[in-house]
């Protein structure tokens, strides 16, 4: 950064920083760090560009410039990302939840009444992204979101209090085993899907995101395999299960499925057109006993 920073103009410093940063959004990157710093929004920035930026702003924003040009993920510097209409805290004991993930939510809701009394379960809920969105959008739903991480569920209970989604109900465990006994209209998940050793786990902001919320086994579906296998005994009569998963895992997981003798099974695409959610629902008499 300019030495004269502490000194200079915000439009200024925010022209500089750009110039800093890398890729397309360089300046959209930039501008939100630099109102993270302010505790201002865009608006008042704007009205606001020849206003000096004190000693004290300049070192704060030097120091979230750094990180981020050394790849810190712009989610965990802001502490927030949006998701469907909420905005979520975050934090590096959760996943950052993305755009695609939202895909998995519309299917959901399409399936899900929303004039009547439904229980639904999200499976490794993170920052409680997938639990909240269904529970906002469906409140006379039952949502029960389960993680094994208590950091994330910490950061998850947060979310529901900051967003005023009061029907979720949160339990620390492995997928469904806090769950022992229940029964569920729908079983949502986005499990960690991605091969051990995979390279890309070494780019980008993967590098700085939870290694167990993102990789399982040599072919990356391990979590996939485990809860494919025990949904059925979680699910009501006609219960649908919705897996998040990587653009190359579709055939596999529909084979999985029809495997636990799972109906209608289909594998959704996003808005890049690729392979993203794979489902399917029990069958009127299916008992999981298989």
């Amino acid at each position: 950064m300019p030495a004269d920073l502490p000194t200079a103009r915000l439009d200024l410093a925010l022209r500089a920083a750009s110039a800093h940063l890398t890729g397309p959004d360089a300046r959209h990157e930039a501008e939100h760090l630099l109102l993270h710093v302010l505790g201002r929004d865009r608006a008042w920035l704007f009205a606001h560009g020849d206003d000096p930026l004190s000693g004290s702003e300049a070192l704060a924003f030097e120091a979230l410039l750094a990180r981020r040009e050394a790849g810190e993920p712009l989610a965990y510097l802001l502490g927030r990302r949006g998701f469907w209409t909420l905005d979520l805290q975050v934090s590096p004991a959760t996943l950052i939840p993305r755009p695609e993930t939202e895909r998995l939510v519309e299917l959901a809701l399409e399936r899900l009444p929303v004039d009547r009394a439904i229980r639904v379960a999200d499976l490794g809920t993170g920052t409680g992204a997938i639990a909240l969105a269904i529970a906002s959008e469906r409140p006379q739903a039952d949502v029960v979101a389960t993680d094994l991480s208590e950091a994330a569920l910490q950061v998850a209970q947060e979310n529901a209090r900051s967003n005023e989604v009061a029907n979720v109900a949160f339990r620390h465990g492995s997928w469904l085993a806090p769950l022992a006994g229940e029964r569920f209209d729908l079983i949502a998940s986005n499990p960690p899907y991605i091969a051990d050793g995979d390279p890309h786990l070494a780019q980008g902001d993967l590098r700085f995101e939870p290694p167990t919320a993102l990789s399982s086994g040599a072919d990356g579906l391990d979590a996939i395999r485990e809860i494919v296998a025990i949904a059925p005994s979680h699910l009501l009569p006609g219960g649908w299960l919705l897996l998040e998963h990587g653009w190359d895992q579709g055939e596999a997981i529909r084979r999985l499925l029809y495997g636990a003798g799972f109906i209608d099974v289909a594998t959704e695409l996003d808005l890049e057109q690729r392979d993203r959610v794979t489902l399917g629902r029990v069958t009127e008499g299916q008992d999981g006993n298989r």
